[in-house]
């Protein structure tokens, strides 16, 4: 059999050391690491692997070349499909994706690690100075709004076939959801702003501090260039419509996160308030969720997360799940909050009931029922809601014409084309909360259409 049973593991911060600081847990695979586990890929006639990859990374050829110590070829085929592999290989779910079609996986020791090698590969790319090539504009321009993965995909592909492409940025910083979304634990900001640094390299304009909506109007930009994509994510947090919610110590994780991702309120010299509970309670269990409890705990809280499911229905990957629980965070499953207690306008504690698993819900899973009789309170002072997000409402009230869904993510088609001429969207605002992965997809997918129109219309 070709290469070892067993997959081989990433090194990581031991969960003592990690929780007192934000550097990153995993630590990447060494070279005799990486090279054990290419060796392990069965370079399949039919690489089932590749149709788990939204952004259709030829993943057998890219192993291949880390075999045969190619790590240049490595790294140019893995850029030739995916703009931003440093980011996907450290927070995209592979084990939904591309391992989830791994011929291992089942019988032959579990996947290969196609993500840690993506990673390997992509930090080996940057180490050696391999950089996309700039392409000479040919006369077309694309706006694109936003700098979340889905508009930095986009922008990239549409530079690379001779587009000028401007990026307008509501923040003060470039990567959207990178930036101000995950934190430096898990996805290390130098990383984003390498990504940035190589788009500005192809020649994209990247603008911060413009708030398209109301800095910049869109029927403004489509005005003034040819074609324009919208990518802004869906940054608009959900609540739990519970009394006390409106207490002091209470806030979103998108808040939370923002403050310290963002603004490195974790940082003594950082002058960005943040919250920082003794006893912290996150309630939901997405990926956010465990972004937001690993980051509390790392600020020195005790940490529950508070479940209205069991764990086989949390939504967030494994492998954070397990960080969380190296890290001390303690879990309330099958636990639903109905009032946020408190004191003086400040934070308690949290009033919750037990619940259990009834009939199938729309979404396919056992839908949560409460247990009579079953309050208890959680002692808390400062409590972080991640129940998802939903689109930032701001494009559709400033341009009406944009036809959205009764949840205001964008009509479009396959390709991201809009109700309105010349305008695609695409990741999140389209799609509703989702993954890296998938809104770089759709980027590249709305890139491809505009390339096309661009072309028919004689501008390329």
């Amino acid at each position: 059999m070709k290469g070892d049973l067993l997959r081989h593991k990433m090194p990581a911060q031991p969960p003592e050391e990690r929780i007192n600081n934000f550097r990153e847990v995993a630590l990447g695979y060494t070279p005799e690491l990486a090279l054990a586990e290419a060796e392990r890929c069965l370079n399949c006639k039919d690489p089932l692997c590749m149709k788990g990859c939204p952004v259709g990374v030829h993943i057998p050829r890219f192993i291949a070349h880390i075999r045969a110590g190619e790590l240049d070829d490595a790294a140019k085929t893995v850029l030739s499909d995916n703009n931003l592999p440093a980011v996907c290989g450290r927070v995209c779910p592979q084990e939904n994706q591309c391992e989830k079609y791994c011929i291992r996986r089942e019988k032959l020791g579990g996947s290969v690690a196609i993500g840690a090698l993506e990673r390997y590969v992509a930090d080996h790319a940057a180490a050696a100075g391999i950089k996309p090539v700039a392409v000479p504009a040919k006369g077309a321009k694309a706006a694109v709004v936003g700098t979340g993965p889905a508009s930095l995909s986009c922008a990239a592909d549409l530079a690379k076939a001779g587009v000028a492409v401007t990026m307008y940025e509501a923040l003060h910083k470039a990567g959207g959801v990178l930036v101000y979304g995950i934190p430096e634990f898990r996805l290390p900001k130098d990383i984003v702003a390498r990504e940035v640094e190589n788009l500005r390299a192809m020649g994209v304009t990247v603008l911060t501090d413009m708030v398209v909506g109301k800095t910049v109007m869109l029927d403004e930009l489509l005005a003034e260039y040819d074609c324009v994509f919208v990518g802004t994510g869906a940054g608009l947090p959900s609540f739990l419509h519970v009394k006390g919610e409106n207490l002091s110590g209470v806030s979103s994780a998108n808040e939370f996160l923002t403050r310290v991702n963002l603004m490195k309120a974790y940082e003594k010299s950082s002058a960005t308030p943040v919250q920082r509970g003794k006893k912290v309670a996150v309630v939901g269990a997405g990926n956010v969720a465990m972004d937001a409890a690993r980051t509390a705990r790392r600020l020195g809280a005790e940490v529950t997360l508070v479940y209205r499911r069991s764990r086989a229905e949390m939504p967030a990957r494994a492998e954070e799940v397990g960080h969380a629980e190296e890290e001390g965070i303690r879990f309330e499953l099958l636990t639903n909050p109905v009032e946020i207690l408190g004191e003086n306008g400040a934070v308690t504690g949290m009033r919750c009931v037990r619940m259990q698993l009834g009939e199938p819900d729309a979404s396919g899973r056992r839908r949560p029922v409460p247990v009579e009789g079953s309050e208890f309170d959680i002692a808390c002072d400062e409590v972080i809601v991640a129940l998802g997000t939903t689109p930032n409402p701001i494009i559709k009230r400033s341009f009406p014409a944009l036809a959205t869904t009764p949840k205001g993510t964008i009509v479009a088609d396959e390709n991201g084309k809009t109700s309105v001429e010349r305008l695609y969207a695409g990741g999140d605002a389209m799609t509703g909360a989702a993954t890296v992965i998938l809104a770089m997809g759709a980027g590249k997918r709305s890139a491809r259409a505009m390339i096309e129109e661009l072309k028919a219309c004689g501008k390329l």
